[in-house]
């Protein structure tokens, strides 16, 4: 009988690290693909993300030519609709763009006149377009701009600001499940486009859908 006996305890724990260096291994190439798939995530967000808001309901395109108020609307005093205000610049537009207010409580049928604020940093003049989109997706055709920054193209000279106005209203039959809608504008860039001409006409509407693939209170209208 040999006098050297195997300690059992040694040979539960042999077992125990090798699984350990597997599972090491096993979480080092777990973490190898989710760096890559990340990284390439990045460069399909853009195009995935327009698909979900057509898919979803979101971002939905709003009037493009001035709304008209009904003969006779009334605002309905008994609700209110969130509205939240937000702003969008495409790289290459070297601009300031946002809202002069964050946040309005709206009653719908009520006509809202409020502004977005823009800045040129740049010092050469350039033009703007912004392309609205309301969201949620079905609550877009509820919203309605009379009058509005995003129907004409927005020239403006180096170093300047300007106050952009918007006039709209949420009919009153808007669904009462909807309680925020959120505006929000992307800024394009489209000097180049315009071949530096600031004062030629409005981008077309087929344009505009190609496009798009705390502060002063703002003041209320009365209705009429």
């Amino acid at each position: 009988m040999s006098d050297k006996q195997s300690d059992p305890n040694q040979d539960k724990k042999q077992p125990k690290r090798l699984f350990n260096k597997r599972s090491t291994k096993k979480l080092t190439g777990y973490l190898v693909l989710g760096v890559v798939a990340m990284f390439g995530f990045g460069f399909a967000l853009v195009p995935l993300y327009d698909v979900m808001c057509e898919a979803l309901g979101i971002n939905g395109k709003t009037n493009t030519v001035s709304a008209v108020q009904p003969q006779g609307m009334q605002p309905d005093y008994s609700r209110t609709v969130r509205v939240e205000f937000m702003s969008h610049i495409k790289p290459d537009m070297p601009w300031q763009f946002s809202p002069e207010v964050r946040v309005l409580e709206v009653h719908p049928g009520e006509v809202v006149q409020t502004n977005y604020i823009a800045k040129n940093l740049s010092g050469a003049s350039l033009v703007g377009q912004a392309v609205p989109s309301v969201s949620p997706g079905m609550g877009a055709t509820y919203f309605n701009k009379m009058e509005c920054f995003c129907f004409n193209q927005q020239p403006l000279d180096g170093h300047k600001s300007a106050e952009m106005g918007l006039i709209f209203y949420i009919e009153p039959d808007i669904p009462e499940s909807i309680h925020t809608l959120t505006l929000s504008y992307t800024l394009f860039n489209i000097t180049s486009q315009v071949s530096g001409e600031a004062s030629k006409p409005e981008v077309s509407t087929s344009t505009l859908n190609t496009l798009q693939s705390g502060s002063p209170k703002a003041s209320t209208l009365a209705s009429n």
